[in-house]
């Protein structure tokens, strides 16, 4: 299976490139990439002074940051290069009320959390959710509430809604690499069978964009991703439509379990909602409806 799915994703990622593809979201619809909303935030020193006391003399954090095809969570700009998004301008204000810089890496989803634990990466991005299956391992600083949704082909009339696994039996969905959809579509693949149906099928991607293509040439039935992801993608690329909230989720900074650098990450997260700066960077990426009231440390995972 996993043999089959990466020669997929070889096939998908060669027609993106020869322009074959769907057409790319446009940045500017429903989102404000251009808009400042950092460059004026000074440092917090009371907040600072909750840094070990060697970051604070290096000056630097280092982050492992999954970088997606498209806003809201984060992207890259048209030059391809500059990185722009949500998870972006929160983790570039949380550095400027801590008075260091981020010293970012772009890595494969997959690979961050492990890198984490390795000590590679300090911080991680990706638009992690907060699972009790990842809290045995790493530690969270939240900042946003997104989760699970599903999206399918606008001319595919077989469901409105997902709201049962159930619905998904006989079907092929597609899936990022790593992420709690494919966990939670892995964990439940037996209720197909056991009610006596054809299981699902789950095709895995490190590429948001072979994703969305793989939908559109029909190699799947279903996307399986981030609630404002697909919300972002359904209005603006022809012929997808996003069905429904499957599962809400906490998203954080991700850590390495124990780290001393959460306090200050969830005291930076906390002036940030406080000030009003929170709410101006979701304003700029459309995200207002996954706003949270306060950062938390580790939280349990939503029911």
């Amino acid at each position: 299976m996993r043999t089959r799915t990466l020669l997929l994703l070889t096939t998908l990622l060669a027609l993106v490139v020869s322009g074959c593809g769907a057409p790319a979201a446009s940045p500017d619809n429903g989102v404000q990439p251009s808009v400042d909303v950092v460059s004026a935030l000074a440092k917090d020193e009371t907040i600072a002074a909750l840094l070990p006391e060697a970051t604070r003399q290096a000056g630097v954090v280092k982050f492992g940051s999954s970088v997606g095809g498209q806003p809201p969570s984060s992207y890259y700009a048209e030059d391809n290069k500059t990185v722009l998004g949500q998870d972006i301008d929160i983790a570039e204000a949380v550095g400027k009320v801590l008075g260091v810089r981020i010293e970012r890496e772009v890595a494969s989803f997959e690979a961050i959390l492990p890198a984490l634990t390795s000590g590679k990466y300090e911080v991680g991005t990706g638009n992690f959710g907060v699972t009790e299956a990842r809290l045995k391992t790493i530690d969270f600083v939240t900042y946003i509430n997104d989760g699970q949704g599903f999206a399918i082909r606008k001319d595919d009339d077989r469901f409105q809604k997902v709201e049962n696994l159930l619905q998904l039996c006989g079907l092929k969905i597609g899936v990022g690499a790593g992420t709690t959809f494919e966990a939670t579509l892995e964990r439940e693949k037996h209720i197909c069978p056991d009610a006596g149906k054809p299981a699902y099928e789950v095709l895995t991607f490190s590429e948001n964009a072979a994703i969305y293509l793989g939908l559109q040439q029909r190699h799947f039935d279903v996307i399986m991703s981030t609630i404002n992801g697909l919300r972002h993608a359904a209005a603006n690329q022809p012929n997808l439509k996003f069905l429904n909230e499957f599962k809400r989720l906490d998203v954080g900074f991700a850590f390495k379990k124990g780290s001393p650098l959460t306090p200050a990450f969830q005291a930076a997260v906390n002036k940030l909602i406080k000030d009003g700066t929170y709410q101006r960077i979701l304003d700029k990426w459309g995200t207002t409806a996954s706003a949270l009231p306060e950062s938390k440390i580790s939280p349990p995972e939503h029911a």
